[in-house]
């Protein structure tokens, strides 16, 4: 498995400046080649880190999660990397080794490394490696629903946890779930869908929850309202509630992409 991971830099002089990047109501492509240094932004309480914020709530888009990628050069980190106390998280490693200190045990996360980070959970970072450290960090405030405790954080890898077929797909689309689906404490998921070459969604999903897509490794042709865009690893898919979407997975390899959604909560109305 392979998990694409930015190097910034800058285009030369002489290129072009035609991309993929799109911006419409409904959705938004961040293509891999706009993640250049230009667009980094470091972040208080960190040292040695950059990171491209790849998406935030936006009034009339998409308005449950944040989603950055964050790199660390070696001896830089946070002793507090989240600031708000009521805020949830997910951290998925695409590169280095990354040392998480989770209530006071100390996990190193390489490539495919993936930790839940519950809301109030004491935790820092640190890169204690010779080379800098990249991964994807998805941030959610928690909603709190009654009777129902707070998920614990845990620490686990897409190596350790077998992806689950789609039911009548022969398996040639499957998802990595880290969390049950049936667990009302958890209120989102970070999961990774593959598909095999060929593999597709073979309808328009239309439904309430938004996505962060952030795809890893492959390449896809993905239908987003009413067009089809190319997408590649490094890319990144932010679709607002209610946005069609389906795919076809090209080759020669598996297309795969970490995927954030909004669950397991009833619509406030007042």
């Amino acid at each position: 498995m392979t998990y694409y991971t930015p190097t910034g830099g800058l285009p030369g002089q002489r290129e072009l400046l035609t991309d993929r990047a799109i911006v419409k109501e409904a959705y938004t492509v961040i293509p891999k080649g706009v993640l250049r240094d230009i667009v980094t932004s470091n972040l208080p309480g960190f040292t040695g880190t950059r990171s491209w914020i790849i998406a935030r709530p936006i009034a009339g888009f998409a308005t449950t999660f944040s989603q950055l990628i964050v790199e660390i050069a070696p001896g830089g980190g946070s002793s507090r990397p989240e600031p708000e106390a009521g805020v949830e998280g997910v951290i998925f490693v695409t590169a280095g080794e990354l040392t998480l200190t989770l209530a006071g045990t100390r996990h190193v996360l390489s490539a495919g490394g993936y930790a839940f980070l519950a809301p109030g959970e004491s935790w820092s970072l640190r890169n204690d490696g010779s080379e800098p450290v990249g991964f994807q960090w998805v941030r959610k405030a928690y909603e709190k629903a009654e009777g129902i405790d707070v998920p614990s954080s845990f620490v686990t890898s897409d190596q350790e946890v077998a992806p689950r077929p789609m039911p009548d797909t022969g398996d040639a689309w499957a998802t990595t779930r880290f969390v049950d689906p049936d667990d009302l404490a958890h209120d989102m998921h970070v999961n990774i869908v593959t598909f095999q070459p060929g593999g597709s969604i073979p309808f328009a999903e239309t439904h309430v929850m938004e996505h962060g897509l952030f795809v890893l490794e492959g390449k896809a042709v993905y239908r987003l309202n009413d067009d089809w865009v190319e997408v590649e690893a490094g890319d990144f898919m932010w679709l607002r509630a209610f946005c069609p979407q389906a795919c076809y997975a090209g080759g020669p390899g598996p297309f795969r992409y970490l995927l954030y959604k909004d669950v397991n909560r009833q619509i406030r109305l007042t």
